[in-house]
């Protein structure tokens, strides 16, 4: 890190909005799982958790794959890596965003 001259950055005991990824994160599972759930026992909160982990990593459309589940992202890029498009043409390809299927 010296070389590169990146240095870390101190967050506030307190201060959660300077770490925004974790924040949108958080603020996403209370919203879809842990306001919307009761638990009874840890085995139950665990299966839960585990589903919705599942569920948010594998079926939900993400915004950094243009809205597309990472199974449909992987599909077309699988069929855009076999066809004959000129090489030109599909690094055009990659700056336009992609609807869900």
């Amino acid at each position: 890190m010296a070389t590169s001259g990146v240095k870390t950055l101190y967050i506030e005991p307190g201060a959660p909005w300077e770490n925004a990824y974790s924040e949108t994160f958080i603020s996403r599972l209370r919203d879809e799982l842990l306001n919307r759930e009761v638990c009874a026992k840890l085995k139950e909160a665990k299966v839960l958790a585990k589903d919705y982990r599942d569920h948010y990593n594998q079926q939900r459309p993400h915004g950094a794959l243009g809205y597309l589940t990472p199974a449909g992202f992987a599909t077309i890029e699988a069929l855009l890596a076999q066809s004959s498009v000129p090489t030109e043409d599909l690094k055009e390809l990659e700056s336009v965003p992609r609807l869900s299927l």
